[in-house]
C-alpha cells in the first residue's frame, strides 16, 4: 500500500512503516457525530450517556467465556483533580479578568486489550485483534473561584471500537465528546496533531456540546486495493442567543486500487450536509484523484487535484475551489517518515472576485523509544464551518511542532508551539488574525495508580481590529489517581 493515508480533509499523513506489507491493515478514520436532533441539554447528554453504555454492552459480551474476577481487568475507574489560573478568562483586550478553576473529575476507562496495547489498536487493528473495543468516559465538576456564576459540568468521552470480517472486510466505529466552556476548540478530527485547535473563538465563557459520531466500512480486494465508505454525523450545540447550533451529516466513499507494484490511484467524494439555525444551509461537494509513482518501499512521488462546490441556500455566496498539486512521502527509518505536498488553489464565488494562492502541506514525524516529535506546515485556505463563528472559506497559514521526551522511566516532558495567520472573507471586514501559542508540560508517575503533572502555556492574537486581540497566561496542576 502507499505510505499516505488520506484523512478526512483529503491531506495525507506519513506512515511509520517502510514496508507496503506492514501499511495494510493501517486506517485512519474520520471523525463523525451522534444524530441528536436537538433536544434540550439534560435529554442529550442522558441519551448520549445510553449510546455509550450501548457500545458497552457489545463489547462486554465478547468477553463472556471470562471469570467474573477477570471482567473486571477490562475497567479502570480513575479520578482526576485539577487547578488551573488564567490570566484572561474571556480572552478580552482590555478589562482582563483572572481566575481560578478547580475540577474535580471522575472517569471510567474499559478496553478489551491490555493497557500495552491500546494505543496500537487505535490505529491498526490486525488478524490477531479480530475485534475490540477502547471507551474513555469522564465528568467534570469545575469552580471558578471568583466567577461562580461560571461554574457547570464538563463531559468528556472517546470511543474507537472494531470489528474484523475476516482478512478482508473490517468495521470501525469512533466517537468524540465534549461538554466545554474553552472559548478556543480543540481540533476534534482523528489525525489532529496535539495543540492543534479549530480557528473559530469564542467571546466569552459560554458552555457548548459537541458529538462526533463515525462508523466506518473497508473492504480490501488484492494486495494493497482496497474500497472504504466512511461517514459523519457532527452535532454542535452551544448556550447563547449570538451563537448557532449546527449539523453536519458527511459521506465519504474512496478507492485505492494499485495497477501494480509502482503505479496506483486513489478516488474519493465527498456529500456534506449542513443544517446552520442561524445562517443557510449548506450543500457541498468534493472529488479528489490522485495518481501515485513508488520508487521503492520507501519513497513515493503523486500528484492530485481537488475539486470543491458549497452551495449554499439564499441569500448567501455560492464557491467552489479547484486545487491542483504535486507531492512526495519519504521514510528515512523505521522511526522517521515525512511527506511535502505543494500546489496552487483558486476559489471562484457566485458573486464577487476570485481569490487564489499557494497551496502547501509538509510534515515530518519521528516516533522513536524516548523522543517523539512533529512538525507540520499547513498554508493556502481552510473552510471553518459547524463552529462558534462559522468563519467560512478563510485563507490559512498555520505551522505547528510538538515533542515529547521521557526523561526518566516514570517522568516526561513535552513542548509544543503554534503560529497562525488567518485572512477572513470581506463580509468580516477584512479582518486579519496573527495568532501563536507555546506550551510546556512535566508528568510524573509517583505509584503505578497516582500520577501528577504541570504545565503552563501562553497565547496571543494580533489583530487587525482591536475588540479580536487578546493575551493569556495559563497554568495547571493536575493529580490523578487510578484504581
Amino acid at each position: 500500500m502507499d505510505n499516505l493515508k488520506p484523512n478526512k480533509l483529503n491531506k495525507f499523513i506519513p506512515c511509520n512503516a517502510t514496508c507496503p506489507v506492514e501499511c495494510e491493515n493501517y486506517y485512519t478514520g474520520e471523525p463523525i457525530s451522534l444524530g441528536l436532533n436537538k433536544p434540550n441539554e439534560p435529554n442529550k447528554l442522558l441519551w448520549v450517556s445510553l449510546c455509550f453504555i450501548w457500545f458497552l454492552t457489545v463489547g462486554v459480551p465478547t468477553m463472556a467465556h471470562a471469570e467474573l474476577g477477570d471482567l473486571f481487568k477490562y475497567f479502570q475507574p480513575y479520578i482526576t483533580v485539577q487547578e488551573e489560573y488564567t490570566s484572561n478568562v474571556d480572552l478580552t483586550p482590555t478589562n482582563r479578568r483572572e481566575d481560578y478553576i478547580t475540577t474535580v473529575s471522575p472517569g471510567l476507562r474499559f478496553s478489551t486489550l491490555p493497557r500495552s496495547e491500546v494505543a496500537r489498536a487505535q490505529q491498526a487493528p490486525s488478524a490477531e485483534q479480530k475485534y475490540g473495543m477502547d471507551l474513555d468516559l469522564q465528568a467534570g465538576l469545575v469552580f471558578y473561584a471568583k466567577e461562580e456564576d461560571n461554574n457547570f459540568t464538563s463531559l468528556n468521552g472517546a470511543l474507537n471500537a472494531w470489528y474484523l470480517f475476516g482478512q478482508k472486510l473490517s468495521f470501525r466505529v469512533r466517537d468524540y465528546l465534549i461538554r466545554s466552556d474553552e472559548l478556543r476548540e480543540s481540533e476534534y478530527s482523528a489525525t489532529a496533531i496535539e495543540g492543534q485547535y479549530l480557528l473559530s473563538t469564542q467571546r466569552k465563557r459560554v458552555i457548548y456540546f459537541r458529538n462526533v459520531f463515525e462508523p466506518s466500512v473497508d473492504y480490501q480486494f488484492g494486495g494493497e486495493n482496497r474500497i472504504s465508505i466512511n461517514y459523519r454525523n457532527n452535532i454542535y450545540e452551544v448556550q447563547g442567543q449570538t451563537l448557532g447550533d449546527s449539523q453536519e451529516n458527511y459521506v465519504n466513499p474512496r478507492l485505492i486500487y494499485w495497477f501494480n507494484i509502482r503505479h496506483g490511484i486513489t478516488l474519493e467524494y465527498g456529500l456534506t450536509l449542513g443544517d446552520f439555525e442561524s445562517s443557510p444551509d449548506l450543500l457541498g461537494h468534493m472529488a479528489t484523484g490522485r495518481y501515485t509513482y513508488r520508487f521503492n518501499p520507501k519513497t513515493s512521488i503523486f500528484g492530485e487535484y481537488m475539486f470543491l462546490i458549497r452551495d449554499f441556500e439564499s441569500p448567501s455566496n455560492d464557491y467552489d475551489v479547484h486545487r491542483p498539486s504535486l507531492g512526495i512521502s519519504h521514510s528515512f527509518s523505521p522511526t522517521l517518515s515525512g511527506s511535502a505536498q505543494a500546489g496552487y488553489f483558486w476559489q471562484n464565488p457566485e458573486k464577487g472576485s476570485r481569490t487564489g494562492g499557494v497551496y502547501y502541506d509538509m510534515s515530518l514525524t519521528q516516533r522513536a523509544e524516548k523522543t517523539t516529535y512533529t512538525l507540520s506546515f499547513q498554508g493556502g485556505y481552510t473552510e471553518d464551518y459547524f463552529t462558534a463563528e462559522n468563519l467560512g472559506f478563510t485563507k490559512y497559514y498555520r505551522g505547528i511542532g510538538t515533542i515529547s521526551h521521557r526523561l526518566l522511566e516514570r517522568m516526561s516532558a513535552g513542548l509544543s508551539g503554534y503560529v497562525e495567520r488567518a485572512e477572513y472573507p470581506s463580509d468580516l471586514a477584512d479582518r486579519k488574525d496573527l495568532i501563536w501559542g507555546i506550551r510546556a508540560n512535566l508528568s510524573y508517575e509517583i505509584l503505578k495508580w497516582l500520577s501528577v503533572s504541570l504545565e503552563g502555556s501562553r497565547r496571543e492574537n494580533y489583530s487587525n481590529i482591536d475588540t479580536f486581540d487578546y493575551s493569556e497566561y495559563r497554568g495547571i496542576f493536575r493529580i490523578t489517581a487510578s484504581f
